[in-house]
């Protein structure tokens, strides 16, 4: 390996050198700095566990390539081995939890399964190892520990896959082992066109294996490793299961003709692939084990110089694990009162498993452009008619489009969500600045010719299996809250405190692929550079918002600051405006096409605030002019349009009977949406009156978080009830940040802000922790009464967010009078 550490230390020195020369006003390289630095990023993060819907499922984030997956079942009986097979994560599958201890993206980690209907807990080890052209080499290693209610004769089979899904490359097993399988390892080497020439390892591993002395033991001797490869269309790669059910139902009829059902063989043996190599795009590896098991699966890049070992594999596995650790402990330390272990393992769980659900997804999607007139929503009563429309199913498949995204929930919401990323994104930009600008490149580079970016990714089939048939079209009038901003605030935040100083040494003891987590921030121009080019995307969404989500002022003569700025989200029916990510939140009705939704509002005053400071960066004085004056208008028209001074809060606004503007408060998430989104000042008596909103208890607090919905609306807790009470993490936190804002920049409120921050940050965090810690699961929301998880399980986007609450001050000090030097 000292080739590899030279290789490293050498490459650290360059860039260090380059990041020198840059802070030293020599601008020379900074072409080149930039186009390395694109590079490095695309290698480190070429190979992971991209295929997240997967318990486990390798593969590079490239189209039509090489890809992996893991499937295990118990089979002690006849009966139950089809259900008892896992493959794609789900909900409510006699799993005890799952997901990643330790993760990161760029260099791999430990996760474990507990598989309590099986009766096996599965741990999968995954690590990079950087070296050569094509991405470097990987290795896993499959553990499997019976659990303590398990006889220990369990019986587990487990198949391992590999496929190729484009039709220039192949993949071949070499033919080392005889008639009934491998005595040793199992050998695969393959070639493509972007991966180069690689090997690919199933090691012979150690375990027991069932035996038995039926007369079918001569053919299927268990101790042995078995091989099939088969053809398969092109499409159908990713229904794994079901192809390997085919095999497994070809087998067993090969075993019924034989012996009959009277003289079966045991289980073990019936469900066994028989070893058959040759051509094909898809080859199943079958391992069968008696009681505890582990085998290693390497990848050798051709490019390295060097085959990956087992002993490689356990050495990264050691490191990534202490520095993962390690960087954990610098970035995201809890802070009191979470100073226990117990909240510094949870908290490495939710952001390893956040990281985890980071995909690559890669297909055509479902898209109306029939621009229908309809669907400009212009006449009362236009949600019939925008129905009608959609009923005329015009409908086509665009694409193939790719998709870089951390999901929601790997079991449930396998795919990409506009409005979840931004948020998904926070903490990770607190890990890897550089791999969350990857992320958000990628979805840009979904946007279309007008500046739309459909809000619900559904690429490919496999993706789309997921999704009822109704809710996969998405329509190019239809917005979603555009959260990927707030992450782009943050970002600029760090680059503005930066201001050209480099403080490359600061972690010393962390890898050398330090320098691309923070590439862009530690080195400005590059950040500058990448504004720069991503700039015009964001104003080309800006201007698509204020296009096709305009709201209505003049028709209704509404006195209002600005007669510019109102908004109204398109795609609502009677219960929902799915658009506003808020679904069944109730809103005015019946809807109206003079409403305006001050949620909409909100998510403008940011945009606006955030353009400004990006179009500064860049340097166009004229556009900054142009934004201010928007921010300024929303910020009038906020109050003009939507304020009720009777009601204490902000609300939506509809037109009456009378063709009249009028306000329609339902007191809750909306509610608060202009604090949320920090656009009212210290000083304003607005902001008093929200926090006494938000900190009332018959209201909206609760000891487990922010009610969604006020207790008192007569909507509270009524029929879907998805946005009607239950907490959201993702709102929370938005609300704890800002009451953090208040406290520490002075005003009349910042007492109240501290009070209510402090007990909002500790009741946040006790509920996920205390639910996570009885489950095993995060959760998409919580009970407000009870502060159990609910709906969604294993919902790890979001709800991660705790991570960074954690991290953040403990307040409980303050008192006004002085801050202390660490703030």
């Amino acid at each position: 390996m000292a080739s590899m550490s030279q290789l490293i230390a050498l490459l650290s020195y360059l860039l260090l050198s380059l990041f020198t020369a840059s802070s030293l006003g020599e601008a020379p390289g900074e072409g080149i700095l930039n186009a390395e630095i694109g590079r490095l990023n695309n290698q480190s993060l070429l190979w992971g566990p991209y295929r997240p819907n997967l318990y486990f499922g390798i593969r590079p984030r490239i189209p039509k390539s090489l890809a992996t997956g893991l499937l295990w079942a118990k089979v002690d009986n006849y009966v139950d081995v089809q259900d008892s097979f896992r493959y794609t994560c789900e909900q409510h599958e006699g799993m005890a939890g799952y997901g990643w201890d330790e993760y990161d993206t760029r260099k791999g980690g430990v996760q474990h399964i507990h598989d309590a209907g099986n009766k096996i807990d599965i741990t999968t080890e995954f690590v990079k190892i950087p070296g050569g052209g094509h991405g470097g080499s990987w290795a896993a290693r499959i553990k499997g520990e019976p659990r303590s209610d398990a006889p220990e004769d369990l019986k587990t089979t487990v198949v391992f896959y590999v496929t190729s899904e484009s039709l220039g490359d192949s993949v071949e097993v070499v033919p080392d082992g005889d008639d009934n399988g491998f005595e040793g390892d199992v050998t695969f080497v393959g070639n493509s066109e972007v991966l180069g020439d690689y090997k690919l390892v199933v090691t012979k591993g150690t375990g027991d294996h069932p035996h038995s002395d039926h007369p079918v033991s001569a053919q299927r001797d268990l101790d042995k490793t078995t091989v099939q490869s088969i053809s398969v269309p092109t499409e159908h790669l990713w229904q794994a299961k079901n192809i390997l059910f085919q095999q497994l139902k070809a087998s067993v009829d090969e075993v019924i003709k034989e012996y009959g059902a009277e003289n079966a063989p045991p289980p073990w043996q019936v469900y066994n692939l028989g070893n058959r190599l040759g051509a094909g795009n898809m080859h199943l590896v079958q391992k069968n084990f008696e009681g505890p098991f582990e085998f290693d699966i390497l990848f050798s890049s051709g490019s390295a110089g060097r085959e990956t070992t087992s002993e490689d594999l356990s050495r990264e596995v050691k490191s990534t694990t202490e520095a993962f650790n390690d960087r954990f402990a610098d970035i995201f330390a809890p802070q009191a009162p979470f100073h226990a272990d117990k909240y510094r393992k949870f908290g490495r769980s939710m952001l390893s498993n956040l990281a985890g659900g980071i995909g690559y997804f890669y297909g055509q999607h479902v898209v109306d452009r029939s621009y229908a007139p309809e669907y400009d929503e212009e006449n009362e009563g236009f949600w019939e008619e925008t129905a009608e429309a959609r009923g005329r199913k015009q409908e086509q498949l665009e694409g193939p489009y790719e998709l870089f995204t951390s999901i929601p929930s790997r079991p449930f919401f396998p795919r990409g969500f506009l409005w979840d990323e931004g948020f998904h994104l926070l903490p990770i930009a607190d890990w890897d600045i550089d791999l969350t600008l990857e992320i958000v490149k990628s979805w840009y580079n979904l946007m279309d010719e007008d500046g739309w970016i459909a809000r619900e990714q559904i690429l490919g089939d496999e993706a789309r299996s997921k999704v009822p048939a109704d809710f996969q079209v998405q329509y190019p009038h239809y917005a979603n809250p555009p959260t990927l901003y707030l992450v782009l605030e943050a970002f600029t935040e760090r680059l503005q405190k930066t201001n050209g100083s480099q403080n490359m040494g600061r972690h010393e003891h962390l890898s050398s692929y330090t320098v691309l987590e923070n590439a862009h921030v530690d080195n400005p121009s590059l950040g500058v550079e990448y504004l720069r080019n991503l700039y015009p995307l964001l104003r080309r969404q800006f201007l698509w918002f204020k296009k096709t989500q305009f709201g209505d002022i003049k028709s209704y003569d509404r006195d209002a600051y600005s007669t510019k700025e109102a908004y109204r989200w398109r795609g609502r029916s009677v219960q929902h405006i799915l658009t506003s990510g808020l679904d069944d939140y109730p809103r005015p009705q019946p809807p109206h096409p003079g409403e305006l939704h001050v949620d909409l509002m909100s998510w403008m005053g940011m945009m606006s605030k955030s353009l400004a400071k990006i179009a500064d960066f860049v340097g166009l004085p004229e556009d900054v002019q142009e934004y201010n004056k928007v921010s300024d208008g929303i910020s009038h028209n906020l109050a003009d349009l939507h304020w009720s001074e009777s009601a204490g809060c902000f609300c939506d606004a509809t037109i009456d009977d009378f063709e009249e503007h009028t306000l329609v408060c339902h007191k809750g998430y909306i509610s608060l949406f202009p604090f949320l989104l920090g656009l009212l000042q210290p000083d304003d008596p607005k902001l008093g009156k929200l926090l006494d909103l938000l900190g009332d208890e018959e209201e909206l607090f609760s000891p487990h978080g922010l009610r969604s919905l006020s207790k008192k609306s007569e909507f509270y807790g009524t029929d879907e009830n998805y946005w009607r009470s239950p907490v959201w993490i993702n709102m929370n936190y938005l609300a704890i940040v800002q009451l953090r804002n208040y406290v520490l920049n002075p005003g009349p409120y910042s007492h109240k802000a501290k009070n209510l921050y402090v007990k909002l940050r500790k009741n946040v965090v006790d509920t996920v922790y205390q639910s996570w810690e009885e489950t095993g699961f995060a959760w998409e929301q919580y009970n407000p009464e009870t502060g159990k998880g609910q709906r969604t399980q294993h919902f790890t986007g979001w709800t991660s967010l705790v991570v960074k609450v954690m991290a953040m001050d403990d307040l409980s000090w303050w008192t006004g009078t002085h801050l202390r030097d660490e703030l």
